[in-house]
C-alpha cells in the first residue's frame, strides 16, 4: 500500500476553497443541470461542461471571498478566549 505525503499547514488555505469549490460545483451543476434538461442522454457531457465552468468561476471567487467571510464571522460568532 503506497503511504501519501502530507501537504505542509501553509497549503491549507489554498486546498481548503480547492476542495470546497469541486464538491459544491459538482453538486449544484447536477442539480441545475438536471432541472434543466431532465436525464437527456447527453446529461453527463452537460453537466460536466457547466461543472467546469462553475468551478473555473468559484474557486477564484472562494480565494477572494474567503478572508471577507472570515472576518464577517469572527464579528457575527462569540468566541471564548481561554
Amino acid at each position: 500500500m503506497m503511504k501519501l505525503t502530507k501537504l505542509p499547514s501553509k497549503y491549507a488555505t489554498l486546498v481548503m476553497p480547492l476542495l470546497l469549490s469541486v464538491m459544491m460545483t459538482f453538486v449544484v451543476s447536477a442539480i441545475s443541470t438536471f432541472k434543466n434538461i431532465g436525464l437527456a442522454h447527453n446529461f453527463a457531457s452537460c453537466w460536466m461542461a457547466a461543472w467546469g465552468m462553475s468551478w473555473v468561476i468559484a474557486f477564484p471567487t472562494l480565494l477572494l471571498a474567503l478572508p471577507l467571510v472570515r472576518r464577517l464571522v469572527a464579528v457575527i460568532v462569540f468566541t471564548s478566549r481561554p
